[in-house]
């Protein structure tokens, strides 16, 4: 029983890992004030980028770094057009999604199916991974997993504790203010949608070097979407999405356990989806400023406005 436990918290750990990274990074970008629904296409972009990089070079690192350099390029496209051309932000990001997605499909179409000769897997830490359960769930995993707990804490330190990350927020509650304190609203706002991007890269990185064994078409799944939702539901704070990440990626998980009951394979599959609806439906019941969400979320702002 006791393995059974570890094997399915330590599943749920690997399945909320790419959600963790897409919602760090889409904290940081809504944070300055910049809404980003094209999340899902800068995830599959990272992920294509990744995976043929990898399966090229048989060096899964370097299809890493490629993946966040190709994230933060592509989601140059949502930043000019809503910061420098402030278009409708939502219209703006949905292009980013369709973009990435048909980029991703046209890149990926030769690979379909290939799998890759080297991964980016699982490793133990010495000592803390025979702590019996934590252990096995929490210090034997990838490096992704690793990764998106540092950077999820170094997100809230960074925003919550240095006058950058102040910048970001106050850009993002009150940009006329803030510009009155000499900073560049813009500037600001270009680097948060950048470093949403790389994020979001990150996320499709694990997906095709990590955790999946091969090329498939559609590789994010709409992970990009359930994203969006979890920023809302973390109420913008990166230490509040780690464990709303992982309780997605249980519900991911789910699906799979309760698949010997007899449960049709179609509806299991619904599951993170509908919870993702669900807990839409509640937050849109509540007050916006209740729920910590930026005052400047999605609206342009032209400098030197008052």
């Amino acid at each position: 029983m006791e393995a059974i436990i570890i094997s399915v918290l330590k599943q749920a750990m690997i399945a909320g890992t790419p959600l963790l990274l897409g919602t760090v990074g889409e904290i940081i970008c809504e944070r300055s004030g910049i809404l980003n629904l094209g999340v899902e296409g800068v995830m599959s972009v990272g992920a294509v980028v990744a995976f043929i990089v990898t399966y090229t070079t048989g060096h899964p690192w370097l299809g890493f770094i490629a993946a966040v350099a190709a994230g933060m390029a592509i989601s140059l496209i949502h930043a000019f057009a809503s910061i420098t051309l402030q278009a409708n932000q939502v219209v703006s990001g949905l292009a980013l999604t369709m973009i990435g997605l048909g980029f991703s499909g046209m890149l990926g179409k030769p690979y379909v199916g290939k799998p890759l000769t080297i991964k980016i897997n699982s490793f133990a830490i010495p000592y803390l991974s025979d702590i019996p359960v934590a252990g096995q769930v929490l210090f034997n995993q990838t490096p992704f997993f690793y990764m998106s707990v540092i950077l999820a804490l170094a997100a809230w330190f960074f925003l919550e504790r240095t006058r950058p990350g102040i910048q970001v927020r106050s850009t993002g509650e009150n940009p006329q203010a803030t510009e009155t304190q000499g900073v560049n609203v813009s500037l600001i706002r270009y680097m948060s949608v950048i470093a949403g991007g790389a994020f979001s890269a990150m996320a499709g990185a694990h997906l095709s070097t990590s955790y999946s064994s091969s090329w498939i078409e559609g590789m994010t799944a709409g992970r990009g979407w359930i994203v969006i939702a979890l920023t809302i539901f973390s109420l913008w704070n990166p230490v509040r999405a780690i464990w709303v990440s992982f309780l997605f990626g249980g519900i991911f998980v789910l699906q799979y356990l309760l698949q010997p009951l007899g449960i049709s394979p179609n509806f299991l599959a619904m599951l993170p989806y509908v919870a993702t609806l669900v807990i839409l439906l509640v937050i849109s019941l509540k007050d916006s400023k209740r729920l910590n969400a930026p005052a400047m979320l999605g609206e342009p702002y032209k400098r030197g406005e008052r």
